[in-house]
């Protein structure tokens, strides 16, 4: 099992709307996104696009049961997200690593960051690929005697 996923990859300047559908073709729940010079910019994922879909204090409140709006209420709000450049809502977390990292930066860059891909970069920051939190478990729980 290769450890390196081959994603597509997201340009920042694009809208959202494109990404969300690149997303959903993806076998990964994240994608890597990329400035105008084809240099590591972020990441979005499913994560990203609720962050974008609900409004900003939903994250802040740490029960949500008493606010009546319902989930086509949200969308109808801030579907005008959906045309804004995916880069306006990506993960800007320092969460790439690059090639030739090693397996305790991986865990401490998935245990810190709390993200579901690391992206691996070469020394340009261009996206090799990713590595996904379920493949890192798969190999070291495979690993184990």
């Amino acid at each position: 099992m290769g450890i390196l996923s081959h994603v597509a990859l997201l340009r920042s300047d694009r809208p959202m709307r494109e990404a969300v559908e690149a997303l959903q073709q993806a076998e990964v729940p994240a994608l890597p996104v990329e400035d105008h010079d084809g240099h590591f910019f972020g990441i979005f994922g499913e994560r990203e696009f609720i962050e974008a879909i609900f409004p900003g204090y939903i994250k802040e409140l740490r029960y949500a049961g008493f606010v009546p709006h319902s989930l086509d209420a949200a969308i109808a709000r801030r579907s005008g997200c959906l045309d804004q450049p995916v880069g306006n809502f990506a993960n800007r977390e320092p969460i790439a690593v690059r090639e030739g990292f090693s397996d305790a930066e991986l865990a401490e860059t998935f245990l810190h960051h709390r993200v579901l891909i690391v992206p691996v970069v070469d020394a340009e920051r261009r996206v090799m690929g990713v590595v996904t939190r379920r493949t890192f478990f798969d190999i070291v729980s495979g690993r184990m005697p």
